[in-house]
């Protein structure tokens, strides 16, 4: 329905209209929570989580998690959550699930960062314990010190013979996770189990998972796109094949646990495409996401991939998804040579809506979006992502950057992504980020940040500038340039911009 902050769009079942609890559900209907949703692995036999040393089958992961369970409650009260310095391992995804069902919450923090990134995590938390795989002991050590911070290291609990709590209270915490931190200190976001048992159910419909599926991600395992998606393959009874690190090798021997479900970052997909390894022999479905992603290389992975089918799914750790770009839909792109949906991220999630918050002239503004599976919503009940989209005719999202991205130049909107895209699309640009400098004149000009395809041939900036002329208006040209080996980016991918404007300012 139109408003004052443009028109709303419903996901295809419609809005949820009210969050459900365990005395109105009815007898026979979907689980309410998470912890539910995973107890038939504790009578499956078959594998569960599959790794290079060998599977545990899904009683042995559940049993295990019991365990881990007891553990924690020897470790602190209830509802007090625990921070955890883990990667894709089946040790963290048994405590995970345990610390889940006891109600004692896991974080997942990422060890990759250093302590100085990580103490606000930490602090946040305001847990007395922190939990560490050994091989990150000594980053838990420096993390402990000075602060009132027990740290204990796991390795894989030991089976219970006592099951884990089949039915935690739908409003109690799963775990944790933060966000990404890529426009300031990572926040804690709390998913609740009832919340989580909705959004798995989405989720798995939207990627096809179920029965039979196995699971793999490389995305670190404290992101959304780690542990979060590898928590809807379990609920949706889907097998796991965790990478704790990406290599092409890793991936290839993806093979072997008989993958048929992957997600990749938008940079681990050209990798893998440039070796040519993309294609594992039983992939079905691969899910991309995390970042934006060059139209060409959505092209080559059509081409290369033609009978795998492809998702991607717009959301953040607050609330996701927000909006697909479904499997039909990349059909669509094929088969009517839709090329603008390349660039879209599809349309609203089933019980999502979604909004333009204050469009301007050409349709872009904030993308607000509503759902019974978010878990970081304001007042009103809807979430704030932050990211600046608009919506077509057809309910098709383009985003065009962060809100904070936007540079505005004589008075005139230029959107980061926007130049980027043009840029890239230039045979000698492999990647390129646009900022906004200080200008005494203009308030601010625009500035491009240009990694050549080829260090020894790079493009000329004149080049460069005739080329994105030709494309865009004038004020949307950059006027300063730069050339860089690469760009910073976070562990998913992310562009860090920040760094950008950081370097541009010392």
């Amino acid at each position: 329905m139109p408003d004052e902050a443009g028109a709303t769009v419903h996901g295809e079942d419609g809005a949820s209209g009210g969050g459900e609890d365990r005395a109105t559900a009815g007898a026979g209907g979907p689980p309410l929570t998470w912890s539910e949703m995973l107890a038939p692995w504790s009578r499956h036999d078959g594998p569960a989580v599959v790794t290079a040393d060998g599977a545990w089958s899904g009683a042995e992961l559940m049993a295990r998690a019991a365990g881990a369970g007891e553990h924690l409650r020897s470790l602190v009260p209830p509802g007090v959550p625990v921070p955890a310095l883990f990667s894709s391992t089946p040790t963290a995804f048994a405590y995970v699930i345990g610390g889940a069902a006891a109600g004692r919450p896991l974080a997942p923090l990422g060890p990759r960062l250093t302590a100085y990134e990580l103490g606000p995590c930490l602090d946040g938390i305001d847990s007395t314990v922190l939990l560490t795989e050994p091989e990150f002991a000594a980053l838990a050590g420096q993390l402990a010190a000075n602060r009132d911070v027990t740290v204990v290291v796991v390795g894989p609990p030991e089976p219970s013979a006592v099951p884990l709590d089949p039915a935690p209270s739908p409003v109690s915490t799963a775990f944790i996770l933060h966000t990404s931190g890529t426009t300031g200190a990572p926040k804690p976001v709390p998913y609740r189990q009832d919340r989580l048992a909705r959004r798995c159910r989405i989720n798995a419909g939207l990627c096809s998972l179920g029965p039979g599926a196995v699971y793999a991600t490389a995305s670190p395992f404290h992101h959304i796109a780690g542990f979060g998606n590898y928590a809807v393959a379990l609920a949706s009874s889907s097998a796991v094949a965790p990478v704790p690190r990406f290599t092409v090798d890793a991936w290839s021997t993806l093979a072997d646990a008989g993958v048929t479900h992957a997600l990749t970052v938008p940079t681990v997909l050209e990798m893998l495409l440039d070796a040519g390894a993309l294609v594992l022999p039983r992939l079905r479905v691969l899910q991309y996401g995390a970042a934006p992603v060059h139209p060409d290389t959505l092209r080559r992975t059509l081409a290369v991939a033609p009978a795998v089918g492809l998702v991607n799914i717009f959301g953040q750790t607050e609330g996701s998804p927000v909006t697909c770009l479904t499997q039909a839909d990349h059909h669509r792109i094929a088969a009517e040579h839709r090329d603008d949906l390349l660039t879209s991220v599809g349309r609203a999630a089933p019980e999502v809506d979604v909004r333009i918050d204050a469009p301007d002239a050409s349709g872009i503004g904030e993308v607000v979006a509503r759902a019974e599976h978010f878990f970081a919503v304001g007042d009103d009940g809807w979430l704030s992502t932050g990211d600046l989209g608009r919506l077509d005719g057809e309910g098709y999202l383009f985003l065009s950057g962060r809100r904070g991205d936007k540079i505005i130049r004589g008075g005139e909107n230029v959107y980061p992504i926007e130049v980027e895209h043009v840029l890239e699309e230039h045979p000698g640009v492999r990647e390129a980020a646009v900022i906004g400098v200080p200008d005494r004149r203009w308030g601010e000009v625009v500035k491009a940040v240009v990694v050549p395809a080829d260090a020894a041939a790079a493009p000329g900036f004149d080049e460069l500038r005739a080329h994105v002329r030709g494309r865009l208006a004038g004020f949307k040209v950059p006027t300063q340039w730069e050339l860089a080996e690469s760009l910073p980016r976070n562990a998913s991918g992310k562009l860090l911009r920040r760094d950008l404007v950081r370097e541009q300012n010392n």
